[in-house]
């Protein structure tokens, strides 16, 4: 089995974003004990990325941006992220079931294939699947110091 050091170790990670990844981060980190795994700056200088930890379990936020908004609109505002052993099967699965597929499977450049899927309620997910060991700094994260 592959592992993949960019990604979160956790099985099941929701995703929530933001309007501003940084103040989320030190709020979150300061409140809720979380710490900072890694983040990523966008083209212009601001986090658009990153990655918390909390015991075992892990969270990703995003910079809001197209579809994505924060709470209160009516772009998506949080998705779940799930580590699969095998995407392309579970894909094949969701597809026969007549699930309602917002992208097809599609290599990462940080070392995961992922597709999302909307289900009965309106809710997205996103299944993933480690295929590389890829170091963040490879594809623009910086590691915080503190894990």
């Amino acid at each position: 089995m592959i592992t993949n050091r960019s990604a979160p170790t956790a099985t099941v990670v929701p995703v929530l974003v933001y309007a501003d990844v940084a103040a989320a981060i030190e709020w979150l980190c300061a409140t809720f004990g979380f710490r900072e795994r890694l983040r990523v700056n966008g083209p212009d200088g601001r986090v658009s990325h990153a990655q918390l930890t909390v015991a075992e379990g892990s969270i990703m936020l995003g910079r809001a941006g197209g579809p994505y908004q924060p709470p209160g609109s009516e772009a998506i505002d949080q998705y779940v992220l799930v580590h699969v052993d095998d995407v392309a099967a579970h894909y094949e699965r969701a597809r026969r079931l007549d699930a309602k597929i917002i992208s097809v499977p599609n290599d990462m450049p940080f070392g995961e294939r992922a597709y999302t899927v909307q289900d009965l309620a309106g809710h997205r997910w996103t299944f993933s699947q480690h295929i590389a060991d890829i170091a963040p700094e490879a594809w623009g994260a910086t590691v915080a110091r503190s894990e």
